[in-house]
Formats: structure tokens, sequence, C-alpha cells
């Protein structure tokens, strides 16, 4: 099996929103991050701004994951047939053969030459580790591609860089494990497996805060889409902390070998860094 594997790519999708335009939206669903009971008294006692104060902003980038694999199988298998022919056939002179119908049929042996091709493009969410459809939307926006360095110097400057946690190697293993499907073959002529992107994408989210009275409640604001939702939260925890730069770096021969079936090292023949243009 030849298995081709691009090489592992960041961008970061640009903000199409200011900040102060996402406090402002934030700033309109401050009652109802507050939950149903605070939007109910807000009708017969409507609050006041002072009722409220922002105790935290964020700016942040999270990830998520791009991963394309295409598949090529060629293989054969000889196989039997049977053709019916009308009640009164007895046999059939076919190439310089007789075939003798036997229960209204004849039946030939043929050697199938066969080819099969597919493609998987899936979209993981970097923190849940579930595939989520929907990411593909912010591929219609603007991007750039950029590396742990530019992402070291973000944080410098106040961003949030959110480390994605699903790994490159987990999400290339399962994407490949179910684009290679299982095959009757008698003899298989070749095998390619291409994995045409391992690209993380980070998207910009605002992140904003509010306390009132005593409790606490987060509204997000996507700088992309323009969408502000509540019940949201914040990774102060990686406020400051430079991206760990080898976290992409850990796709290779290893990671394929765990779902090709039967297959060790010396099988597989890795083709790593191959360039895919017009991919993005």
């Amino acid at each position: 099996m030849q298995v081709e594997l691009a090489e592992e790519r960041i961008y970061r999708v640009a903000d199409r929103f200011s900040l102060e335009h996402a406090e402002g939206r934030a700033w309109a669903k401050r009652v109802e991050a507050f939950g149903a009971l605070a939007r109910v008294a807000g009708l017969f006692n409507q609050p006041k701004d002072d009722d409220f104060a922002v105790v935290y902003r964020e700016r942040r980038l999270q990830p998520f994951w791009r991963v394309a694999v295409s598949t090529a199988t060629a293989y054969e298998r000889r196989r039997s047939y049977a053709v019916p022919v009308a009640p009164e056939v007895r046999q059939v002179a076919v190439d310089g053969r007789t075939l003798v119908a036997v229960n209204g049929a004849i039946s030939f042996d043929g050697l199938e030459s066969c080819r099969e091709e597919a493609r998987r493009e899936v979209f993981v969410d970097g923190l849940s580790k579930q595939a989520t459809p929907a990411l593909a939307a912010y591929l219609q926006h603007d991007a750039v591609e950029t590396d742990a360095q530019t992402l070291a110097k973000a944080t410098a400057e106040g961003m949030v860089v959110v480390p994605p946690q699903a790994k490159a190697s987990m999400v290339v293993r399962d994407v490949v494990a179910a684009a290679i499907g299982k095959i009757d073959a008698d003899t298989v002529t070749e095998e390619l497996v291409r994995v045409e992107a391992i690209d993380l994408y980070y998207r910009p989210i605002h992140a904003f805060r509010y306390r009132r009275a005593d409790k606490e409640a987060v509204v997000e604001f996507d700088a992309v889409t323009g969408e502000a939702r509540v019940g949201g939260d914040t990774f102060e925890q990686y406020l400051g902390k430079a991206l760990e730069p080898r976290f992409l770096l850990d796709v290779g021969a290893e990671t394929l070998n765990f779902v090709v079936p039967g297959a060790n090292l010396a099988k597989l023949i890795i083709v790593k860094g191959m360039e895919m243009k017009g991919m993005r």
C-alpha cells in the first residue's frame, strides 16, 4: 500500500467584525445570558445597565480540523457466471468452447479487473473531537496560512490560542479508517491512500463574562459569522501561553499502521510532504 501524506498546515480565519461590534451585540444578550428567570423578571422590572458588569473580555482563536482523504484500489478476482438460456438449448459454442446447458443456464469462469475510488472530507471540532460538517462554512471566508511562531506572537498580544484536544494523528487515523473499505479480491494490484489535507483552522471568537449580583454568565460572539450566543465558555487557562508547535507534527507511518489490516511498517510506502495545489 502506498500512502501519500500532505504536510500539516495551520490557517487563521480572518475577523469580519471588530471587538467593539462584538461587545455591542453581546451586551444586547446580557439579560438572556442569566437564564429564563432573568428574562421573565425583566418583563416586569427592566434591569438597569448598572446591574451588569463586564468582568472579563476574551479574544480567542478556537480550533477545528479539516482532513481530506482519497483512496484508489485496483484488484482482480475470479468469478463464475451463469447465463440463462432458452429451455430447448442443450449447448452453446463460445469462442471455440462448447458450454453445456444445465438447468436452463450455461456457466463459465472469468477474471474480473476492478477499480474502486472514494473521497472523504471531514471537519472535526478541535475541542469536542466530534465531526461537525457545519464547520465547512468557514472555508468560504478569507483565511491566511500561519504557523505556531506567529500564533505565539498573538498570545503575547493578549490573544487566547486554544490548543486542539483532538490531535492530528487521531483525526487522520479515524478518517482513513472510515475511507478504507473492505474489498472482495483475489489479487490486489494497486492500493493508494492520499491524505490530501491535514489542516488546522483557527476561527476568531470574542467572549464576554458578565456579573449580576452574585452570578456570572458568558456571551460568545463569532467574529466570522456574526452570531452571538449565550451559555458559552472562556479559556483563561491558556491566556499568555504559546502554542506548542510539535502538536501538528505527529502524523506518520505509525498512524496509518493502526488502520491497515495486517500491515506493518515494512509494507507501507509513505510519501510525506506531497503538494496538493488548489486543495484549500
